[in-house]
């Protein structure tokens, strides 16, 4: 491939670290290089060389992804955005942000502090995880109950097609319908359209939290139906965190145990009044409900629940989404599939969505994960289909779960979609064997 102008390394140790991400998943091989661009002409440089070649391209932000999709196998190149990280601008009369690929969620959220807005999307990774990987994947996170997830924050994107065009979709206006909306459709592609150097997203000011409620249960399945009794009460809270035993015990220290079998974790930011009904409504079956504690203790805890899971062994990282009604079903459910395949199983859920992460324990890390985990990890992507829910709520597909996407939109959608990346990338040397 032709020079760009940007940093390469075949360095062994950096090829090493780049061929994987979070989710443990290991490719053949390792790729051929890693190239940091700096610019957007570097990686139009970049893929206009890759094309002429046929060489992979994958891009990666802070390869927190968990399904594989930023993993790197033999062949491939790996294009690193983490150095293309400025703030452009951030226009508070307009409620928006122009942001570069590799810009940490967080420091955005930051930024946008400092004049009176947020950004609303904030998964658990929003430390390390880039708002560039958030695109890819559409991540959500703890605020996504009330506020959406990353699509409903992005206006528009810069993209870079597979023959080095760069293209830019959407527009810098809170709203706008003129044509497809392309910019939802790279939203969530898994860098297997394009590879996003630009984003336009859109800013909120939110409101600051009225109350945190700590809301203990005997049980997870009782937890999971409070969740539901919110949504029934017509109570929008801004975020509705599940932690089941398992869990709470993993998070040894917290103290977040010793009131029941399993937690809530309860923000509202609808006034005073909403915070009480809603202290009413989680009342009914619990073991016992604060709205008195330390709300950046407890947020901070549901922070570290999935590392401390990790501590117990090899993680397999889940991640479903049912019908809220159905939510109680899934646990139930989960558990039983835990026990039948005796394999440990911490679930967490996003409960205001219906979202669950269902963690497998799977052995020590290094070691082959056990047949029983694998039986387990598609008994619960097939319980996701029969309760009319999905293979993955906001991880995306990556390699894990191909096959089971296309069980979930069926022969016609798939074919569909084939279609659709072949448009965009009739070489098919964009993130290659990922997302579809």
């Amino acid at each position: 491939m032709a020079a760009t102008g940007a940093e390469w390394s075949t360095d062994a140790a950096v090829l090493g670290e780049k061929r994987l991400d979070r989710s443990g998943w290991e490719p053949d091989g390792r790729p051929l290089a890693v190239v940091y661009p700096r610019t957007v002409e570097q990686v139009r440089s970049v893929l206009r060389g890759a094309a002429v070649t046929r060489t992979p391209v994958v891009p990666r932000g802070a390869g927190t992804a968990l399904t594989g999709g930023s993993a790197a196998g033999a062949g491939a190149v790996v294009v690193d955005l983490a150095r293309m990280n400025r703030i452009v601008e951030i226009r508070a009369a307009d409620g928006v942000a122009v942001v570069e690929p590799g810009v940490i969620t967080a420091d955005l959220d930051r930024a946008a502090a400092a004049v009176g807005l947020r950004y609303a999307p904030d998964p658990a990774s929003l430390e390390l995880s880039t708002i560039g990987g958030n695109i890819a994947t559409n991540a959500g996170g703890l605020r996504c109950a009330k506020y959406g997830v990353t699509r409903d924050s992005v206006l528009g994107l810069d993209v870079v097609l597979a023959g080095g065009t760069l293209i830019n979709t959407g527009r810098g206006t809170l709203k706008g319908v003129a044509g497809y909306d392309l910019t939802g459709l790279f939203v969530g592609s898994e860098g297997t359209l394009g590879v996003v150097v630009g984003a336009t997203l859109r800013l909120r000011t939110l409101p600051a939290p009225t109350a945190t409620i700590a809301a203990s249960y005997p049980d997870v399945e009782t937890a999971a139906a409070a969740s539901v009794a919110l949504a029934e009460a017509r109570i929008q809270p801004v975020m509705a965190e599940l932690l089941d035993e398992a869990t709470l015990s993993a998070l040894a220290g917290t103290g977040l145990r010793q009131d029941g079998g399993a937690l809530l974790i309860v923000q509202t930011d609808g006034g005073d009044d909403e915070a009480a009904h809603a202290v009413a409504v989680l009342s009914r079956g619990a073991t016992s409900v604060r709205s008195d504690g330390d709300p950046d203790s407890l947020l901070a805890a549901r922070r570290q629940a999935l590392p401390a899971i990790e501590r117990l062994g090899r993680p397999l990282i889940e991640d479903i989404a049912v019908p809220r009604s159905q939510l109680a079903s899934a646990v139930r459910s989960i558990a039983d599939i835990s026990r039948r395949h005796a394999v440990p199983i911490c679930t967490l859920a996003h409960a205001g969505d219906g979202n669950l992460h269902p963690i497998i324990v799977a052995g020590s890390p290094g070691s082959p994960i056990p047949d029983s985990a694998h039986r387990a990890a598609d008994e619960i992507f097939g319980l996701a289909l029969e309760l009319g829910g999905t293979v993955t709520g906001e991880h995306g597909v990556g390699v894990l779960k191909r096959e089971w996407l296309a069980r979930e939109i069926g022969p016609v959608q798939h074919a569909l979609q084939q279609q659709i990346k072949s448009v965009f990338d009739p070489l098919g040397i964009l993130n290659p064997g990922k997302g579809i």
